[in-house]
């Protein structure tokens, strides 16, 4: 993992970003609420896709500081994301807070996201300005490219609500989206922070979406197993809002069973579920085997990841490999 100097470092430098916000604008209390910046006892974001891309960066031989800029980037673009998919979701927490909408309402909460997003690219370019131009514009172009796909992912999550069925192919192509294109923008962007070639960054990014399915198929487990303590949420809050989650998809993608119809019947409304109907939908995903199969699918993204990056020569010290193994094989 990374050392804790450089990184204490960087939580330093993501609050002087966001301290370029108008002291006087309602846009920095709820980034700074959103953020935890006034609570010390506050549970706060574990900074996942920074450390990536900053661990990369040093593995390709650059001062972990060189990399702040694109870090501290992808961290405000993936905080604007959580606020805008908390409206979008109903969520209520997160960290085990109340969300920004929850508390200040939708249209507060959805300026302080596009302000976020803002200040998300003003970052990349302003805290690059000692990497050569050409890389600052890829740079630029990988968190675009990133936020666009980002947001084709949210796109097919937020048509599934209104599904009576969704294949496993399509659940696939939205965690490609959602989730993986910010995770593998993380290693490219580190690669391209240490002034690697357009090809080993992008294989770089290879590994990183790669790990995206496996943290976002663990994510899916723990929507459906895990503990408030762990989550923020309460438990078996996926299953409740009627999410279509791995579980869900590859039961559904499955045979014919008296099980296979429970999760299936109660999918076909466009309601979310009672307890009761959640509960037995729970049951009937345990029973299917479907935990055991969100399991072996993470491992086998875990594994492809790990192979990509052996195939190319990248993660040398093996930073990459230790923050996937302590992160996406979490339990519930």
């Amino acid at each position: 993992m990374l050392a804790e100097a450089p990184f204490d470092a960087f939580e330093g430098y993501l609050e002087g970003a966001l301290d370029r916000l108008d002291a006087s604008s309602p846009n920095r209390a709820l980034i700074r609420e959103h953020f935890a910046l006034d609570d010390p006892s506050a549970k706060r974001g574990k900074r996942l896709r920074p450390r990536i891309l900053v661990a990369v960066a040093q593995t390709e031989g650059a001062p972990a500081e060189d990399a702040f800029g694109a870090a501290a980037a992808l961290e405000l673009l993936h905080n604007f994301s959580l606020v805008h998919d908390d409206i979008e979701d109903r969520d209520e927490l997160r960290h085990g807070r109340p969300t920004l909408w929850s508390r200040y309402g939708i249209p507060a909460a959805l300026e302080a996201g596009n302000a976020l997003c803002a200040l998300s690219y003003l970052t990349l370019i302003d805290g690059s300005a000692r990497l050569p131009a050409e890389s600052v514009v890829a740079m630029a172009r990988c968190l675009y490219r990133a936020h666009f796909r980002m947001c084709q992912g949210q796109a097919y999550d937020i048509s599934f609500e209104r599904a009576a069925t969704v294949s496993f192919d399509e659940y696939q192509r939205m965690i490609e989206g959602k989730t993986a294109a910010l995770f593998g923008a993380s290693c490219e962007l580190g690669a391209l922070a240490a002034r690697c070639d357009a090809e080993r960054a992008a294989a770089y990014g290879n590994v990183g979406r790669a790990y995206g399915l496996a943290f976002q198929i663990r994510d899916d487990i723990l929507g459906t197993w895990g503990a408030t303590a762990e989550t923020g949420k309460p438990s078996g809050a996926d299953i409740r809002r009627r999410k279509w989650s791995f579980p869900v998809a590859w039961a559904l993608d499955g045979s014919a069973s008296p099980d296979r119809a429970t999760v299936a019947d109660a999918y076909a409304s466009n309601a979310p579920l009672d307890d009761a109907t959640a509960e037995r939908v729970i049951a009937a995903l345990e029973r299917l085997g479907a935990q055991r199969a969100a399991d072996e699918a993470c491992a086998k993204a875990i594994d492809e990841a790990n192979a990509l990056a052996a195939r190319h020569d990248l993660d040398r010290d093996g930073k990459l490999a230790a923050i996937f193994d302590a992160t996406a094989r979490r339990s519930v």
